[in-house]
């Protein structure tokens, strides 16, 4: 499973995804997370604003999908969450169990997978459900092929 958001560093851990995908013969799958408003539901605008972001999320999805079909010929299946991402991505992990790994960008910003990286790599590593593979953002395509094997 690897977690797709709208970084640039996102595209190498679809990349590292999607090719070792291809060399194990297993399936990929690709997480987005929509985070739900905080203050607007008394507004009633809050199922607007997820159903906004679920359509921006589903086209984050799609365009990993190309990455990943032009990278290594993978046909990952696509899922959007509502929650906070650390939950929902071990929701998740823990519904479906053919997830054996979990795919992230080491982003270096405040936003994105900067901070989930961060979080995981701390107390919440040790109880992960499966190995976490932290891809970080600044490898070049070859880079990774050869990781990925």
């Amino acid at each position: 499973m690897v977690v797709v958001d709208k970084t640039p560093e996102c595209a190498r851990a679809v990349h590292f995804a999607s090719r070792r995908t291809a060399r194990t013969g297993a399936s990929m799958l690709m997480l987005a997370v929509v985070d739900p408003p905080d203050d607007f539901e008394w507004l009633g605008v809050g199922e607007a604003m997820i159903e906004e972001a679920s359509e921006e999320a589903a086209k984050l999805l799609e365009a990993a999908a190309r990455e990943a079909r032009s990278a290594a010929g993978v046909e990952p299946e696509q899922v959007i969450r509502v929650g906070k991402r650390a939950e929902e991505i071990i929701k998740l992990i823990n519904e479906d169990e053919d997830v054996s790994f979990l795919v992230l960008a080491a982003g270096s910003s405040k936003e994105g997978p900067g901070p989930l990286v961060t979080n995981l790599a701390g107390k919440a590593a040790s109880t992960f459900p499966v190995p976490i593979v932290i891809v970080p953002g600044g490898l070049t395509d070859e880079e990774i092929d050869a990781l990925a094997g």
